[in-house]
């Protein structure tokens, strides 16, 4: 593997593909596993180890074939302690990584979650792929289109398992809501809506740069992003507000709101996307993304042409998709 944390050096080399893959990580693991024993079990390493990382490793841990392994952080207070509560819950000391690259290079890991914030997607998903690991990686899966595309290019290379966090196609009841509208059962759908209400989110107060908390490899932190000083605001949890690490709300919650409308009307690669916004809701806040706050602060406006039709459900073939951080809109226009 290379020590390089240059994104751009990944994107660079004519990598294209059309769509990502996101399969059942356990299921389509458990069929192309290494020694071909039932009584296997998949070995994960987690990658990000603060919130949804965790939850994520949590969850999987319910399986009775997955045993977690190895944890990376690059906070080491934040390693430690969550260090501490795998050995307690599982009765063995994981092993503890400060850098990704050599978690990759643990051969008995077969899986990886990915769970850092976004801008380290595109590098981390990439190298585990090339390591030979399956991988679970949070959505949004990249912040750009090229990023997405090179990941793409990646699972096909590598020939990899990977699911990215679009979870709710994994739960029974979105899956028959929308087997339901494929089938006819509502009629011809004229309009979907679909909002969520974030009431936790407040103003984000400016603070002063400061040196790094202590344990904390920051340089690490940024990898790909651009060079800057510390800022607690720009750190746990609320980097995603920063256009240098994800795009806000719309892609931490919209992505979500999104993928079901369009896979609801299968919806394909749409002719054209537009958008308007800016930081209405809170003018005085630190955050660079744009903020959520009624009636709306960001317009997304996606339009297909003639290329999209239901023949079950009576899909019309122009379609538009209006969708805001804490509302979203599927609009057919007739």
């Amino acid at each position: 593997m290379t020590d390089s944390l240059d994104r751009r050096a990944l994107l660079v080399g004519g990598l294209a593909a059309s769509a990502a893959s996101a399969v059942p990580l356990n299921e389509a693991f458990a069929q192309t596993r290494r020694h071909g024993s039932a009584n296997d079990k998949i070995q994960v390493g987690l990658i990000g180890c603060k919130g949804m990382g965790w939850a994520d490793l949590t969850a999987m841990c319910k399986g009775a074939d997955v045993t977690p392994v190895a944890l990376c952080d690059v906070d080491a207070k934040v390693l430690a302690e969550r260090g501490a509560e795998l050995k307690k819950s599982s009765g063995r000391a994981p092993r503890l990584y400060g850098d990704y690259r050599r978690m990759l290079d643990d051969k008995s890991v077969d899986a990886v979650i990915i769970a850092t914030p976004d801008h380290w997607h595109a590098l981390q998903l990439a190298d585990a792929m090339s390591a030979g690991k399956d991988v679970y990686c949070e959505k949004p899966l990249g912040n750009s289109i090229a990023e997405c595309r090179a990941m793409v290019a990646a699972k096909q290379r590598y020939n990899r398992v990977v699911q990215v966090g679009q979870w709710q196609r994994s739960n029974q009841h979105w899956a028959d809501a929308i087997a339901h509208v494929h089938s006819g059962g509502i009629g011809r759908v004229r309009k979907v809506k679909a909002w969520a209400y974030m009431g936790w989110m407040t103003r984000v107060a400016p603070k002063p740069d400061q040196a790094p908390p202590p344990g904390v490899d920051y340089d690490r932190w940024l990898g790909p992003a651009q060079q800057r000083a510390f800022n607690p605001n720009r750190f746990h949890f609320s980097w995603r507000w920063y256009w240098d690490y994800a795009g806000g709300l719309m892609t931490d919650w919209g992505v979500h709101l999104m993928d079901i409308a369009l896979l609801g009307m299968k919806a394909q690669v749409p002719n054209s996307v537009s958008s308007l916004g800016g930081a209405y809701g809170y003018p005085d806040s630190a955050m660079e993304t744009p903020t959520p706050r009624p009636p709306f602060s960001t317009l997304a406006t996606i339009r297909w042409n003639g290329s999209m039709r239901s023949a079950s459900a009576g899909v019309p073939s122009a379609a538009t998709i209006m969708a805001w951080p804490s509302w979203a809109s599927w609009a057919p226009w007739l």
